[in-house]
């Protein structure tokens, strides 16, 4: 399918002035949303992520395993939307989480590079479906993008959502300090979205530049005019570098601020994060806890 035309269809992007001013606005903002409630819905936001090359079935299930005591030792606080991981750990996960309503997310389709062949990735979002995924996370191919084959890239997209099925959510991540300007970040993020992407995520978390302000931000005007034009809501994921109350704060203020609170859910909006979630969680108890 053709999918490039369709950019026409939307107004351009902000300047990279346009962009920090509001980012200066937005982190003035934040600071009033640094209270408790907003960090217990910031850690309930969380995909909680191993994807190290340290992973074992020992390790991921001892992972999984303490996000499901989280429930009994932390009641008052509503628990993590998801445990991420390598699609070869799906099922582990699955075992582990037994009757829990956690959910699994599962990258997949050559993460982190996207570098393989659209069999290969086909294949292995089948797989992690086929073992009990509930969200995939996919790679838009960032070289296609920045050589401008945006026709293929997104029909990549395409391709790997028919596969992933209607009933999975599926988060394609564009790997914004990799595309750098707010011109190639908001195409990639409206591709991402018109090839039927049900969240975009800023980054992979695998290179020097991951989830920045400026990123989400216009990720996030992107969200707001492709909803403003087919009435699809669109979540935003920021991943990569989270890792501090006031950061995953300023996320949740963007969020707020351009989409709106309707967007304020765990179903429209999530953070990737690891040490995130012990730092969010010190900051609810007013505590030191290194619960992960």
């Amino acid at each position: 399918m053709e999918y490039a035309n369709r950019l026409k269809e939307y107004a351009p992007a902000q300047s990279e002035a346009q962009v920090a001013d509001e980012v200066a606005r937005l982190k003035a903002e934040a600071k009033k949303n640094e209270n408790i409630d907003v960090y217990k819905f910031c850690y309930s936001a969380i995909d909680l992520t191993t994807l190290s090359c340290n992973d074992s079935v020992e390790s991921v299930t001892e992972f999984a395993r303490k996000t499901v005591e989280f429930y009994d030792k932390y009641p008052e606080i509503p628990n993590v939307a998801s445990i991420c991981i390598y699609p070869s750990f799906v099922e582990t996960v699955g075992v582990a989480l037994g009757d829990s309503p956690m959910r699994i997310t599962s990258v997949a389709g050559g993460f982190p590079a996207a570098q393989t062949f659209l069999e290969v990735k086909s294949l292995e979002v089948a797989m992690a479906v086929e073992n009990g995924a509930d969200e995939i996370d996919i790679i838009l191919n960032v070289g296609k993008m920045l050589t401008g084959h945006y026709d293929e890239a997104a029909n990549e997209v395409e391709v790997l959502r028919k596969e992933a099925g209607s009933d999975i959510t599926l988060k394609v991540i564009i790997e914004s300090g990799a595309l750098k300007t707010p011109d190639l970040i908001r195409k990639a993020s409206l591709l991402s979205m018109e090839a039927g992407g049900d969240f975009v995520k800023t980054s992979t978390g695998k290179i020097d530049v991951a989830a920045t302000p400026e990123a989400a931000v216009v990720m996030c005007h992107a969200i707001r005019d492709y909803y403003d034009k087919t009435g699809r809501k669109v979540g935003f994921k920021a991943a990569g570098g989270v890792r501090t109350p006031e950061e995953a704060t300023l996320y949740y203020t963007i969020v707020k601020e351009i989409l709106g609170e309707e967007w304020l859910t765990t179903d429209l909006f999530r953070i990737g994060a690891s040490s995130a979630a012990n730092n969010i969680l010190s900051a609810i108890e007013g505590k030191q806890i290194k619960y992960y």
